[in-house]
């Protein structure tokens, strides 16, 4: 079948019936219709629909060897640096489309499933894996272009180091039992975005006890399985008007905790389990991490060039473009800007076959991007915030400019170049991605993306090749070591 369009994909979601509670009710019915997930699920459709778009072709869509079906890009294990190329610009796409808002757009798991098939050989031969269950994964999810979200984090329960997690109930996902037909998972595991939105979840354990077997695991099943439970946090959708909600209206994509009541995962769904040392190297030494680095900063980038337009209309607005400190501001920006998208490049530039055979891009000025982008991204919503001031508080509504205070509001909330309403409609977006509680996960989201700050930096210091620097130091100052 090759790449589906948006109506299909609406389409195959419904059909699904996944179990999604919500403000503890359990979701009835189509959940496209449905006011907390119909921006996102219209959004995502619209990206589906890029695949089909005859001038985006060469850009969003490739062939198969001798095959006649169109694949998406985000499915393209590259060989060459052009392809590796090929693979930024659909992300790029995809983001534009959604502003870099949609962290969780469909290549961002396409890429996750693409990177572990290529390094399945990692399992070959070793107990309890399956390394042909995860190129079967890759092959079904190419030929029916499907949707994926993932989890694999434990729940907060107590976060010391030498908390060991023991507890007659399963609180963290784990195995309970092991049968003819596959294991038993019981448990929950956090923080799985868009859960019950796609057509899978992809569960890549990462075990907290090397002793614990039992949380050594990872699979894929569809959404609906029997016992798969999705529990939402509250919808940060402020309503559906595009008006007073710019961004929630559209790009809400909703946070999940996935419970697991006795789930059966077949056999032939497994990629592993009670294999701790594989489920580390499969998640520590695929190309997963460099892959799906890659594909987030290109659509970091792509959101930081929407904070520039907005920032300098906003400059525009109220002309305060002459202020030095503005300029100031305005620069942070821009300089975050560039640092990012030479990092990409140089990543690209650096970019060698990896021991699976794929065109890899450099880990280095990726996790420097990733550690920069945590910091950067907070001072930048600061910034809209400080330029804005007290334009950001003020804000009417939709209904208030279809109303008889119109002439009103348009007389004292009018911009340099706009109307009242132009350029409340400017201030909404500010606030929105800055201020409302849809921009202030975007913050945190961005903050956390890749983990704890600390430890994204600890990992850079301990993986950056820094031998050779000391060494020029230590010939200059002619020490023995």
């Amino acid at each position: 079948m090759g790449i589906i369009n948006g109506k299909d994909f609406i389409e195959r979601l419904n059909k699904l019936e996944n179990e999604i509670w919500l403000e503890g009710e359990k979701i009835n019915g189509k959940i496209s219709a449905h006011p907390a997930f119909k921006g996102i699920l219209q959004s995502k459709a619209s990206l589906y629909d890029l695949q089909h778009d005859p001038t985006l072709k060469e850009v969003m869509t490739y062939f198969l060897p001798d095959k006649k079906e169109l694949i998406g890009t985000s499915y393209l294990q590259p060989k060459t640096k052009e392809e590796l190329r090929k693979r930024r610009r659909m992300t790029e796409q995809w983001a534009r489309v959604t502003h870099g808002m949609m962290g969780r757009s469909p290549d961002y798991m396409n890429t996750a499933v693409m990177s572990l098939a290529s390094s399945a050989s990692l399992l070959k031969d070793r107990e309890n894996c399956f390394p042909e269950n995860i190129t079967s994964l890759y092959e079904r999810a190419i030929k029916q272009d499907l949707s994926f979200t993932h989890t694999f984090i434990a729940p907060q329960v107590n976060r010391s180091q030498l908390y060991l997690g023991f507890s007659k109930e399963p609180i963290s996902a784990r195995i309970i039992d092991r049968n003819q037909e596959g294991i038993i998972i019981k448990g929950a595991l956090l923080l799985a975005t868009q859960g019950g939105l796609t057509d899978e979840i992809l569960v890549i354990s990462s075990p907290r006890v090397l002793f614990n077997s039992d949380e050594a695991f990872s699979f894929s099943i569809p959404s609906n399985t029997k016992g798969l439970k999705f529990i939402c946090r509250q919808s940060f959708v402020g309503g559906e008007s595009p008006f007073n909600h710019p961004l929630s209206s559209r790009y809400e994509e909703m946070d999940s905790i996935v419970v697991f009541d006795s789930v059966l995962v077949p056999w032939d769904r497994v990629f592993l389990h009670d294999n701790v040392e594989a489920a580390v190297d499969l998640k520590n030494q695929s190309s997963f991490h460099t892959f799906a680095y890659h594909q987030v900063v290109t659509r970091q980038i792509v959101k930081t060039e929407f904070i520039l337009g907005l920032t300098e209309l906003l400059i525009e607005t109220i002309n305060v473009s002459e202020y030095q400190h503005i300029q100031e501001k305005f620069s942070e920006i821009i300089i975050g800007l560039e640092t990012m998208k030479a990092l990409i490049e140089k990543s690209e530039y650096d970019a060698e076959i990896d021991q699976f055979g794929l065109m890899c891009p450099s880990m280095v000025p990726l996790q420097v991007a990733s550690n920069i982008f945590p910091k950067i991204y907070p001072r930048f919503c600061e910034i809209i915030q400080l330029i804005g001031a007290s334009g950001m508080v003020s804000l009417p509504t939709e209904k208030d400019f279809n109303s008889d205070i119109r002439a009103d509001l348009d007389r004292y909330l009018q911009g340099v170049n706009q109307n009242g309403e132009e350029r409340v409609k400017i201030f909404r977006l500010a606030w929105d991605l800055t201020m409302s509680a849809f921009g202030t996960r975007q913050t945190q989201y961005e903050r956390y993306f890749f983990g704890d700050p600390i430890r994204l930096s600890s990992s850079l210091y301990n993986n950056y090749p820094k031998d050779r620097y000391v060494k020029e130091i230590s010939t200059f100052l002619d020490l023995n070591n």
